[in-house]
């Protein structure tokens, strides 16, 4: 069988899974059907807004569905008429069973990270937290329990201690695109040698998890390392943001979200969370082995900003802390 002649179904919904959608039409492959979420209000007028592989698919005139439960009797007749050979998932949502398995050549998905490790919701925030120097994409088919999978492929990508997640998921986004091109190729020549992912690991704790993450996951630590400080703030920017609270001399709070770091490993016997400042130009914190300057923060009800433009308007002292 040719590209041309394989009937493909996409499944996916944000920015992150239109690069192998676009790589799958712009190559020739015959994709018959695109599924994605529906559609939902956004911002403060609440007004409808198209995801972003929906305004693709729109704009290619693929067929599309937005099924608002994958086992509606009417979505899976549907999805049936489409006759598709293979069904192909990025960055979508967990499928019932009589969903993936209703092709002739099953359901792969891409996932991103080398497979078993990170299994879960945010593998690339996971990866950049945890200051790992390397991570990667997946390609697998799917089975009942979740990104546990027969690997077909992986491709390695490098992380770099200045990357943060929008650089690592950028990267990420392009391999992507082309491991789905090849896994489909793969499949074409019947030449698919899936490995199960037992076969990477001898104990399941070594394999690190990567679940979603939620509000109360984003309060930085103050009391860690700076390496791990540094970490965890660049794998949570620019979204959803690592935050901490900033205590003034009266005992006001605010909530400060932090978007950039560095680092410097210096002894002191300042306590923790305090702030060093010129009140002009650097703002930073006292952590366990040295100091966190604080390079990118948002106020709440205000836009991101550098931190000189923070301290032209905010009057900030050495009597603030963190915590």
């Amino acid at each position: 069988m040719n590209k041309e002649d394989l009937r493909i179904i996409y499944m996916g919904t944000p920015d992150f899974a239109v690069e192998s959608l676009r790589a799958l039409v712009e190559g020739g492959y015959q994709v018959v059907g695109v599924i994605t979420m529906p559609d939902k209000p956004a911002g403060r007028g609440h007004k409808i807004q198209f995801s972003p592989v929906k305004q693709y698919a729109l704009d290619q005139q693929i067929p599309l569905l937005q099924p608002e439960k994958l086992k509606d009797e009417s979505f899976l007749a549907d999805l049936k008429a489409l006759n598709a050979d293979l069904q192909i998932v990025v960055a979508f949502r967990m499928l019932p069973a009589v969903v993936w398995d209703m092709p002739r050549l099953g359901t792969f998905n891409l996932h991103g990270s080398l497979l078993p490790q990170y299994r879960g919701a945010a593998p690339i925030n996971w990866a950049v937290m945890n200051g790992d120097t390397e991570t990667g994409a997946t390609t697998f088919f799917l089975t009942h329990e979740i990104d546990t999978g027969k690997i077909i492929l992986q491709e390695r990508l490098p992380i770099a201690d200045t990357d943060d997640v929008a650089t690592v998921h950028d990267a990420m986004m392009l391999l992507g695109g082309k491991l789905v091109t090849q896994t489909v190729d793969l499949i074409l020549a019947d030449a698919v040698e899936a490995i199960p992912q037992e076969s990477f690991y001898n104990d399941p704790t070594e394999l690190r998890a990567a679940p979603k993450i939620f509000k109360d996951t984003c309060r930085i630590q103050w009391s860690q390392s700076a390496a791990v400080v540094y970490n965890f703030v660049r794998g949570l920017s620019p979204y959803p943001a690592a935050w901490t609270e900033l205590v003034a001399p009266d005992g006001a709070v605010s909530v400060l979200k932090v978007y950039q770091t560095t680092k410097r490993i210096e002894a002191h016997n300042l306590p923790i969370g305090t702030i060093q400042t010129d009140a002009k130009s650097f703002v930073e914190v006292a952590v366990s082995d040295g100091f966190i300057s604080l390079l990118s923060i948002q106020m709440p009800g205000k836009k991101r900003m550098p931190i000189d433009a923070f301290l032209n308007g905010f009057k900030l002292s050495t009597d603030y802390i963190v915590k």
